[in-house]
């Protein structure tokens, strides 16, 4: 990924705990919290598609999971940037 990129974070709706469904940012917070460390911008944009999130960098989606995977406000804070690809993660089929 290139050095401070504007990553943009794309996100849908999902269910929490019994909740109704809707657009949630909690499980959010630690990516985001790495990527800007890394000095990227974060843009975050809503998308229809339930339970997905999606980073994308210019105009690619470099990276893609369910957002019930991602832990509240630490995913992956144990690891240093410098150590992971340099194109984050490879995208997966949902």
């Amino acid at each position: 990924m290139p050095a401070k990129a504007e990553v943009i974070l794309r996100y849908g709706p999902y269910s929490a705990v019994g909740l109704a469904v809707e657009h949630r940012t909690f499980r959010l917070e630690g990516l985001q919290a790495v990527l800007a460390k890394g000095g990227h911008k974060v843009v975050l944009e809503k998308i229809e598609e339930w339970n997905v999130v999606e980073l994308m960098v210019n105009e690619d989606v470099v990276f893609q999971c369910t957002i019930t995977d991602l832990e509240f406000a630490g995913f992956l804070s144990e690891f240093p940037l410098h150590t992971r690809s340099p194109i984050l993660w490879p995208t997966e089929e949902i």
